[in-house]
Formats: structure tokens, sequence, C-alpha cells
């Protein structure tokens, strides 16, 4: 691979057009906000339907309002999980000038399942509850961060190659070592695990949403405040370098960043998957490789597409709610194949080989 960014000449980034791509994909996204804690499947005479919810969801007192209520935290989840896993796959993707960098392939999801695991067989649920099995998974990701980062530093430099090895080993130590426990766990505890590690919103409360929002907002303008520099990178360490980047410095924070992110999101809702790796390459080949526009845009792109595999999650089985990680699963693998298939001779997403 010859090079990470687009072959096509790209076009100029302008105040005017940052404005409007961005935009216009927030009033999308905030079209999709309110739509979809209104929309659900109700069941008559007449068969499964979808609807939306009555004005009187808008009376405290009516059964509407309470479904409307259940609903409004897991939208706000899902706009906060998906934002953070779109940017941060955007950053990983720029430091590493690889196209298959994200969280998962750098061995942040699996740390923090394994951690969450563990923390069900010893049975933290039974003293914290559903909060302690998010901790844990927060500190897994911190540890497996921490572990990656001192195994593929090496003189002060970050290189991607060793990165990138160091993730895979640590990630596949810690799937061998959920696979372990799991087996040596009885029914109840491994319903719970498989459960946890699918990904899902399903109960998610408003408190769950608070502690959340704030390192999430913070990393994602982290991240933007360093979009000129992750540009700069993508000729090169060495031409990031002979324009003044702090190549070391950058390389770190943005890693340490999208990393923290990813720890957050999963003790939100669990591992979600595709979502850090196929937006940033859908959003890439739409809006062009300027990280100024690509980050913020992969973060409302990621907001929106796990918006929308929630709401399917939760109407397609209905009364029986899916994992929202099964489904981005489910229509991630097709639509990376797809995206993949049509721009792979143009060279649009990563460059020639």
């Amino acid at each position: 691979m010859s090079g990470f960014v687009s072959s096509a000449t790209p076009t100029r980034l302008t105040a005017q057009r940052l404005a409007t791509v961005l935009g216009s994909a927030t009033l999308l996204l905030a079209l999709l906000a309110v739509l979809a804690p209104l929309l659900g499947v109700t069941a008559d005479a007449h068969g499964r339907h979808l609807s939306l919810l009555s004005t009187a969801a808008f009376d405290p007192s009516s059964t509407e309002n309470a479904i409307l209520w259940v609903r409004i935290p897991r939208v706000l989840a899902c706009l906060l999980v998906g934002a953070a896993l779109g940017a941060s796959g955007a950053g990983l993707q720029a430091i590493l000038r690889n196209p298959l960098a994200e969280p998962f392939t750098l061995g942040i999801s699996s740390g923090s399942a394994l951690a969450a695991v563990i923390a069900i067989r010893i049975g933290v649920e039974t003293w914290l509850g559903a909060a302690g099995v998010g901790f844990a998974a927060l500190l897994g990701a911190g540890a497996t961060l921490l572990v990656v980062w001192r195994l593929a530093r090496t003189e002060q430099r970050l290189p991607a190659a060793t990165l990138v090895l160091a993730g895979v080993t640590v990630s596949m130590f810690c799937s061998a070592a959920s696979v372990l426990i799991q087996y040596t766990s009885d029914f109840s505890e491994v319903s719970r695990m498989l459960r946890w590690m699918m990904g899902g919103l399903e109960s998610m409360r408003l408190s769950t949403v608070g502690w959340a929002a704030a390192p999430i907002v913070v990393g994602i303008a982290t991240l933007i405040a360093f979009t000129r520099e992750l540009n700069a990178l993508a000729a090169g360490e060495e031409a990031a370098a002979s324009v003044g980047v702090a190549v070391a410095r950058t390389q770190s924070v943005v890693f340490i960043v999208a990393s923290l992110l990813v720890g957050v999101s999963i003790a939100v809702a669990g591992p979600i998957g595709f979502v850090g790796l196929i937006v940033p390459h859908a959003i890439r080949g739409t809006v062009g490789p300027d990280h100024r526009l690509l980050v913020p845009a992969s973060a409302l792109g990621g907001a929106a597409l796990l918006l929308i595999c929630d709401s399917l999650a939760r109407m397609v089985a209905a009364p029986a709610q899916l994992p929202a990680g099964a489904v981005t699963a489910v229509l991630g693998g097709p639509f990376f194949i797809f995206i993949l298939v049509g721009h792979k001779w143009r060279a649009n997403l990563w460059g020639r080989s």
C-alpha cells in the first residue's frame, strides 16, 4: 500500500463547504433522533405494523409517555456511542494510515470485553449491578490501552506496524481468555456474558447517558482539534515532521483519546463492531480525505448508523429485541463489501497498491 489518502483530487475544503456538509448531516441526524423514539411496532386484529406514538405520548399520565421515556435514553446513548465509535475509527485510521485500523483490530474492545467477562464471573453484578460490569469494561479498556501502547512504543515513536501487531496479539490473547472463562462458568453466567458481548442498549438509563456524555464530547473535540496534524500525517511521518508536526505527540494523543472513547462506549453499550470501521470509509469516499471534515462527519455518521441499527433491533423482532451489535454486524458486513468492490479499482478509499 503506497498511500492512505485518495488518489483522486479532493474537492478543496472551504468554510462554506464545511458548514454546508456538517449542517446538513446535523439536521438529518436531528430528524432521525426525533423520529426514532416515536416509531415502534404495534399489533392489532389486522396484524403487526409500524406506527408513531400519538400526541398522548406528551401526556405525563399516559402509557405512551412512559414508553417514550424508556426510548429517549436509548436514543441519546445511540447518539453518544455511535459518534464516539465513528470519530475514534477515523482517528485511528489516520494515525496508522491503515484502512483496517479500528477498536477491534487494536485490541481495545477485546480487553474491555475480557474485563467485563471477569466481572460477571466473580459476581460484580450482585454488588454493583450492571454499572459494575460497565465500570470493569472501562478499566479493561484502559489497561489494554496501556499494554498495547507500551508494547508498540519505541524510541519516543509509535510505529504503525508495531502498534497493529501489538493490538492484534493482545486482542487474540484477550479473546482466548474470555472463551476460557466462559468455559468454566455456569449456564446463567455464560448467558449474561454472551448477551453483554453482543452489545446492546436495551436497559439504558438517563444517569448512564449523563456520566458518559462529558468524556465522549471532550474526546471528540480533542480529535477535531488535531485534524490539521492528521492531514499532515496522511502524507507520511517524515512529511508531517517537515512541516512542524510533533509526530510522536500527535500519534500518542490521538491513540489514547480514541481508545478511551472506545472504552467509554463499551462501558455504556458493550462491544459494538463495524461502526468504527465502515463509517470512516463511507464518509471518506463521500466527502474526501480532509480530516477537518472527515472526523466530525464520521462522528455524525456513526451516530446516525447506530441509531438506525438500534431502531431496527427494537422493531424487527418485536416484542423481542435484538442486540444492536448483532444488527450492525449483519448490515455492516455486506455494506463494507459493497464499498470495497465499488471503489477498489479507483482506489478511492486508501490509495493504490
